[in-house]
């Protein structure tokens, strides 16, 4: 059953690690997924530590060049970097990156040999997955996380999604990699009945979880909320534009009119794009008129504090009153530059508008908009799950603002909406996510979509969302339950495995 292959099986986990992409938005092939993870652990088995890292980088290259290959796109084309640079700094992100599955190859290798039939299973069962879980809950994390392309995410339409209210996203992945290790039994055990054994504990993993879909975390709080979301589609290149400026707002007031008859309008990340004390005017007329309308309107702004000069990624609300929300989770390069005395010259090549934002409070509250507590994110913050989670039992929607024209038409795009999905079905809570570009939509608690605009192209997309109260498990104890689950799980499978060496 052991597959080392060789040579061969560097190719196949490159391979293996380039089709992951496929089983994510906007292709959506799930299973794919699955089958990638196998093949890594079924390459893992019988190798050294060494090759075991070489095979989880490779798998790790193929995964990140193809899976993000619009970083690229955003540092070249947008960021104005050279080619060359350009180049070389999307291959230093998907190199760090690469080094996750790496390192955990080498260290499933070095620590948990052994290639008996009673040792490979426990590996498959109770190391390797929960291996996998807190090695991408820890990419979220470290140095401030970057947990796109986590392999929950790809599963958002297939039944393993459900238990995403109770573990979160990395729960979705460690059943997925469970079913990933349960196939590797399934395809090199020996014997038809064994073989339909693994074949139906996969049925069982997946049948348990789409039962779990069935109970209701959240209930609804009050009425049915009309909101419609404009999307501009302000090519990048031009929105900083000064001659642009104008033309904009007027845009987006022409569409907001046709749309006084929804409760909320929302504008996206930066529709305004200048500093708030000098598009005050044009703001407090904004209010006044949406006011006279009985619509309460959401849109992005700059905004600098004029006593101490720093300035934030921010959300203006305009409701009842006006409010205002800052950025928490600013984006490291783009927004703000680590360690900045070491590498304060990498600034000079990036021609990136306002790159040294101040972070928001970590504990602002909702913004009340349609006489709706809603919690807010800009951008990049709603791949943070746990971050999220903590505004989520004093809102009863969210909202999501962003501007993927960085990306150009890539998937880039279409990844963000998945993983926005996700955020909602982990929180029990509609949410509503307008971008510049696209593609902006609305969806309900469970995360699937009402409604979907086109990419790259002026839209506007409106529907009726119903907020909701009542806390998840997952917004109760955010990640915590995973990464001890899989820590206990790991301890389980290391003591078991032990006691068969000894036996």
């Amino acid at each position: 059953m052991i597959l080392s292959l060789g040579w061969a099986g560097e190719l196949l986990a490159l391979l293996a690690g380039a089709a992951v992409p496929f089983a994510f938005a906007p292709y959506g092939f799930y299973p794919i997924a699955i089958i990638s993870l196998a093949i890594l652990f079924a390459l893992w088995l019988a190798v050294t530590a060494k090759r075991a890292f070489l095979r989880g980088l490779l798998f790790g290259v193929g995964m990140f060049a193809v899976g993000i290959h619009w970083i690229f796109i955003s540092i070249h084309e947008y960021g104005g970097v050279a080619f060359e640079l350009a180049l070389f700094l999307s291959a230093l992100l998907v190199v760090y990156l690469s080094l996750f599955p790496a390192v955990l190859g080498y260290l499933l290798a070095r620590f948990a040999p052994g290639l008996s039939i009673t040792s490979i299973t426990l590996k498959l069962v109770f190391i390797f997955p929960a291996a996998w879980a807190l090695s991408e809950w820890l990419r979220g994390w470290l140095f401030t996380g970057f947990p796109w392309l986590s392999l929950g995410y790809s599963q958002i339409d297939s039944p393993l999604s459900a238990i995403a209210p109770i573990l979160g996203v990395y729960g979705v992945s460690w059943l997925l990699a469970l079913c990933s290790g349960l196939l590797v039994l399934a395809l090199f055990r020996r014997g038809v009945i064994i073989k339909l054994m693994y074949v139906a504990a996969i049925a069982v993993v997946i049948l348990s979880a789409s039962l779990v879909s069935t109970v209701d975390w959240t209930h609804d709080a009050g009425e049915p909320v009309r909101v419609s979301l404009i999307q501009g589609n302000i090519p990048q290149q031009l929105k900083w534009e000064r001659d642009v400026y104008q033309p904009t707002l007027d845009l987006y007031l022409a569409f907001s009119r046709e749309h006084w008859d929804s409760d909320l309008i929302v504008w996206p990340e930066t529709a305004i794009s200048e500093f708030y004390h000098r598009a005050e005017d044009f703001i407090d007329g904004l209010w006044q008129e949406a006011q006279a309308n009985n619509t309460d309107i959401l849109t992005g702004v700059l905004y600098r504090n004029q006593q101490t000069h720093d300035y934030y990624n921010a959300l203006v609300g305009l409701g009842e009153e006006k409010s205002l929300y800052f950025k928490r989770h600013l984006v490291p390069f783009t927004e703000y530059l680590p360690l900045r005395p070491l590498l304060g010259s990498i600034i000079d090549f990036m021609n990136v508008p306002m790159s040294s934002f101040s972070s928001g409070a970590a504990d602002q509250a909702p913004l009340i908009l349609a006489g709706n507590p809603i919690g807010m994110s800009i951008c990049y913050e709603d791949v943070f799950g746990e971050e999220l989670a903590r505004v989520v039992p004093q809102a009863t929607i969210l909202a999501n603002v962003s501007n993927d024209a960085w990306f150009g038409g890539s998937s880039a795009a279409y990844q963000h909406q998945q993983i926005a999905r996700m955020r909602a079905l982990e929180a029990g809570r509609p949410l509503l996510r307008a971008t510049n570009t696209g593609v902006s939509s609305i969806m309900d608690h469970k995360g699937e979509l009402l409604v979907v605009s086109e990419l790259n192209i002026v839209d506007v997309v409106t529907s009726e969302v119903q907020p909701q109260s009542g806390l998840t498990p997952y917004v109760r104890f955010q990640n915590h339950t995973i990464v001890l689950l899989a820590l206990g799980l790991l301890l389980i499978g290391g003591r078991l495995k032990r006691r068969s060496a000894v036996n």
